[in-house]
C-alpha cells in the first residue's frame, strides 16, 4: 500500500548535535551490523489542515527539591487547638483536591480524532485483529504452557481461551465492563473497587453504544485487552491462590533480563565514566532512548544473543535514525537542576529487560552527576503489554545485576551494586499506580497523582511508545505539530519523551526528517527504527 504523506506545517530543528554526541560514544562499544524485522503493515494517514504554530517557550522556573514522600508533617503537641488546626488543614487539603479535580488540562491545539482499529492496512487494525491474538497471546501461552496445564490453572486456561475466542472475532464481539469480584480483605476490596470504577468510567462511552474490539478507540481497546487478560487468568482473584498475582509474562521478562548483560556491559562502562556535564546527560538520555527499541512484545528475547552486544549495533545507526532532537533543551534544564543542588526527577517506565537497564543507567547518571537528588520510578500496577515493568521487575533487575559475575561483567556488576545502594538510601523510589495501565490520555491524569507531580517533580522522562501514545491521547496529530503545544501545554511538570516509533501516531517531528524517513522505510512509524527526543516545559510555563 502506498503511504499518504502528511502535509508539513513547519520546518524543524536539526539533529546534528545529538548525532555527533552518539557517534562520539561508539568508540567504547563494539560495532557490528544487525537488523530487526517486523510484521508491520503499511498504513494510510489523514491530511489535517495546515496550521501555523508558535513554538518558543520560556523555561519553567526550577524550585528547590521536595521530599520524595507525600506524608504531611504533624505537630508533636496533642493540644485541642493544634488538633483543630490539623483537622482544618486536612479539610482544606480535601477541598483543594476537589477543586483541582474540576480543572481541565488539555493541549493548546484543537484535538484531532482518535485512532481506531477499523481500517485494514493500518498497524492498529493489524494489532487488534491479528497480532494480539495470534502472536502475543499465542506466544504467552506457549511460554507458559506447563503452567497453564498444571493443577490450579484450569480456570486461567479457560479464561485465556475465552479471551482469544473474542479476539478472533474482534470486529463483531462487543467490549464489556469488568466483572466484580468478592474480597474478604477490606483494603484490597476498596482498592479493587476503585480501580474497577476507574475502568468503568473509561469504558462506559463505548460499552453503552455497543462498540467492538475494533470500533472502540485503539488505545482504549489495547489497554483493556491486557486488563481483561488479568481478569480471565484470575490475577486479582484471591479465591485461587495459584493464579492470584501470577504474572503470565514472567518468563518473557526474565529471558529479556538474562540476555541483557552482554549489551549492558559496554553501556555501563561508558556510563560509569560519563562526566557530570550537559554532554554526559545527553549521552545517558540517548542510551535510554534507543533502549526502547528492545521491546519484547515485538522482538522477543533470543537465547542465541545472550553473549552478543546487540545494542552496539543499534547505536551504530542511532544518529541517522533520529527524527527530532530536543537534547539541547533537556540539557539546559538538567544543568539548572544541577546548579541548584539536584531536583526530583521521575522516570515513567516502559519495558522490563534491557530497556529497563538503560533507564536505570540514566537514573544512575542523574544521581551521580548531581542532576537528581531523588529519582522516582513510576511503574505499572499489574502485568501489561508483555514486558512493561512493575516494581518487582525493577528490583529483580537490580538484584540480578548486583549478582553478575564480576570478572565477566565488571561494569554491569558494579552498576547493580550502586543501584541497590540507591534503593537502600532512598535516592531511588519505586511507585506503582493504576493510571499507568489504563487506556486514557495523560491529560486525564487523576488526583492526587497530578498534584503530586506538579508540586514535587522537576522533570519527568516519559519512556516508550505506549506512554507516548497516551501523551498524545492516541490521536491523529499532524506529525509536525509542536510537542510543546500538544504535550508541554498540559503536562504537570517539565517533560522529556524518549520514544522509538512503534505506532502510527506522532508529533513534533521535523518536516524534512518525516519525508526522509518515509522515503527510506515504508514501515518507519511502526518498526522501532526511528526515534525522537522531545522536551516540553509543562503547563506552568505553557
Amino acid at each position: 500500500m502506498t503511504m499518504t504523506k502528511r502535509r508539513p506545517i513547519m520546518a524543524g530543528r536539526s539533529t546534528i548535535a545529538f548525532s555527533l554526541l552518539l557517534s562520539s560514544s561508539l568508540s567504547s562499544l563494539s560495532s557490528s551490523s544487525s537488523s530487526f524485522a517486523s510484521p508491520a503493515a503499511a498504513f494510510t494517514s489523514k491530511l489535517p489542515a495546515s496550521r501555523s504554530f508558535a513554538s518558543a517557550r520560556s523555561p519553567r522556573s526550577i524550585t528547590a527539591p521536595c521530599s520524595a514522600t507525600l506524608k504531611m508533617s504533624q505537630p508533636s503537641s496533642s493540644s485541642s487547638s493544634e488538633a483543630a488546626a490539623i483537622d482544618g488543614t486536612e479539610e482544606e487539603k480535601e477541598e483543594e483536591e476537589k477543586e483541582e479535580e474540576k480543572k481541565v488540562y488539555l493541549p493548546s491545539l484543537p484535538l484531532p480524532p482518535p485512532l481506531f482499529s477499523t481500517v485494514p492496512g493500518t498497524w492498529a487494525h493489524d494489532t487488534m485483529s491479528r497480532r494480539v491474538e495470534s502472536e502475543i497471546l499465542e506466544r504467552t501461552y506457549e511460554e507458559m504452557r506447563d503452567e497453564f496445564h498444571s493443577p490450579g490453572f484450569e480456570s486461567a486456561l479457560e479464561g485465556m481461551e475465552r479471551l482469544r475466542s473474542e479476539l478472533r472475532d474482534a470486529s463483531n464481539v462487543k467490549i464489556r465492563h469488568l466483572r466484580e469480584l468478592t474480597y474478604d480483605d477490606e483494603k484490597e476490596k476498596e482498592s479493587r473497587a476503585r480501580e474497577r470504577e476507574e475502568w468503568r468510567a473509561i469504558l462506559e462511552p463505548f460499552v453503552s453504544k455497543g462498540d467492538t474490539w475494533l470500533s472502540a478507540p485503539w488505545m482504549v481497546a489495547e489497554f483493556y485487552l491486557y486488563r481483561r487478560l488479568m481478569e480471565e487468568i484470575g490475577y486479582f482473584d484471591p479465591s485461587n491462590p495459584t493464579t492470584h498475582l501470577w504474572d503470565p509474562f514472567l518468563k518473557a521478562k526474565r529471558a529479556g533480563l538474562a540476555t541483557s548483560a552482554a549489551s549492558a556491559e559496554g553501556v555501563m562502562a561508558r556510563v560509569e565514566g560519563l562526566p557530570p556535564t550537559r554532554e554526559g546527560t545527553g549521552l545517558a538520555a540517548a542510551f535510554a532512548l534507543w533502549g526502547n527499541k528492545m521491546d519484547l512484545s515485538i522482538w522477543p528475547a533470543d537465547a542465541d544473543n545472550a553473549d552478543r552486544d546487540v545494542f552496539s549495533e543499534i547505536l551504530e545507526r542511532a544518529g541517522e535514525n533520529l527524527l527530532h532532537d530536543d537534547a539541547n533543551e533537556l540539557e539546559d534544564h538538567c544543568e539548572g537542576l544541577r546548579e541548584r543542588g539536584g531536583g526530583n526527577v521521575d522516570v515513567i517506565v516502559d519495558n522490563a529487560g534491557f530497556e529497563l537497564v538503560t533507564d536505570l543507567a540514566l537514573a544512575d547518571h542523574l544521581v551521580s552527576a548531581g542532576v537528581a537528588g531523588v529519582v522516582t520510578f513510576q511503574l505499572k500496577s499489574h502485568p501489561t503489554f508483555v514486558s512493561d515493568a512493575m516494581e518487582k521487575d525493577l528490583r529483580e533487575t537490580v538484584e540480578h545485576y548486583a549478582s553478575l559475575d564480576a570478572e565477566k561483567y565488571p561494569y554491569a556488576q558494579r552498576a547493580g551494586v550502586r543501584w541497590q545502594r540507591y534503593l537502600d538510601d532512598g535516592k531511588w523510589v519505586c511507585r506503582e499506580d493504576n493510571f499507568w495501565v489504563q487506556g486514557s490520555a495523560m491529560w486525564d491524569m487523576p488526583e492526587p497523582l497530578r498534584s503530586d507531580m506538579t508540586s514535587r517533580c522537576d522533570l519527568a522522562f516519559v519512556k516508550g511508545d505506549a506512554n507516548y501514545r497516551r501523551l498524545l491521547g492516541d490521536r491523529d496529530w499532524d506529525y509536525t505539530a509542536p510537542f510543546q503545544d500538544v504535550v508541554g501545554a498540559y503536562f504537570p511538570c517539565p517533560v522529556c519523551a524518549l520514544r522509538t516509533l512503534k505506532a502510527e501516531v506522532g508529533c513534533g517531528m521535523d518536516a524534512d526528517q518525516v519525508e526522509r524517513a518515509s522515503g527510506l522505510d515504508d514501515q518507519w512509524m511502526v518498526n522501532g527504527r526511528f526515534g525522537v527526543v522531545h522536551f516540553g516545559t509543562g503547563f506552568a510555563d505553557a
